[in-house]
């Protein structure tokens, strides 16, 4: 939590801020607040966040609340005085490390069970609830921010604050789902102990037999699945259709991997009830 909000808020202090951009969500709101008010911009950090960690509270428990809090505090704490100057004046380059040194920050709290803003409230709800991404949400959400903004700061900020809010959505997500290149193959086909073995060899990976092929059975056909990279992905569907051309091929993205099967595994030596 403390880490990422002192990310988050290097690239707010030393990035956006000093050139007028903004952050999005309830920190994007701050900032305008802070700038019609003339008041601290920590200040309606604090304020304005409060709701959302009570809403967290109830529906992500005490837990989320309280490290919530703490990011939101340590945010507010570290964004209580202006920095004059940052390390740049050339807002292109303003938004685009500072959007990405941000995304990282709020990621990197997101990943760890909490957030620093009440807009990730709302992302995280709707990253459980529906196909939607954090950063996605996020992103929406930043949208209508950069219209409120556009007529305090400007539209030419704005449009600079829309490619800060851009790579901050890329920054979320890779932060919270991690550079993995790691895929699911599922072969659907008649030969899968074959394949298996083969996988096996090339690969070294675990392979899992979800069911077997059987010509006696109403579906014949057996079901497997291993967890390949996507260097191995090309090499190991050449090998399948010299096998079986007609197995029947799945491939999709595994955002995360945990604790991979030794290479002893059961899974490796016979099948799995499915």
């Amino acid at each position: 939590m403390l880490t990422g909000s002192i990310i988050t808020a290097v690239g707010l202090q030393f990035f956006l801020l000093p050139n007028h951009l903004l952050d999005g969500g309830v920190t994007g709101i701050s900032i305008i607040s802070a700038k019609l008010f003339g008041l601290p911009l920590g200040l309606f950090l604090a304020i304005l966040n409060l709701p959302f960690v009570v809403l967290g509270y109830k529906k992500f428990g005490k837990e989320f609340a309280l490290y919530s809090l703490l990011g939101i505090t340590t945010l507010a704490a570290l964004t209580w005085m202006h920095v004059d100057h940052g390390l740049t004046d050339i807002p292109i380059l303003a938004a685009v490390f500072g959007g990405l040194i941000v995304g990282v920050g709020v990621g990197t709290v997101v990943r760890h069970g909490g957030i620093i803003d009440g807009a990730d409230t709302i992302a995280v709800l709707i990253d459980r609830r529906t196909v939607f991404s954090v950063g996605e949400a996020i992103m929406v959400i930043n949208g209508i921010i950069i219209v409120l903004a556009g007529t305090v700061f400007g539209w030419e900020n704005a449009m600079y604050s829309l490619i800060a809010y851009y790579l901050a959505h890329k920054a979320i997500d890779v932060t919270v789902e991690g550079l993995n290149d790691d895929r699911c193959m599922w072969v659907v086909g008649m030969k899968v102990r074959e394949i298996g073995k083969v996988v096996n060899e090339m690969i070294k990976e675990p392979v899992t037999y979800i069911k077997e092929a059987n010509p006696k059975d109403h579906e014949p056909h057996g079901v497997m699945l291993a967890v390949i990279t996507r260097f191995d992905e090309q090499k190991l569907k050449r090998a399948i259709r010299k096998i079986d051309k007609h197995a029947f091929v799945v491939i999709t993205s595994a955002h995360e991997v945990m604790d991979r099967v030794s290479e002893g595994s059961l899974y490796r030596q016979g099948p799995m009830a499915g």
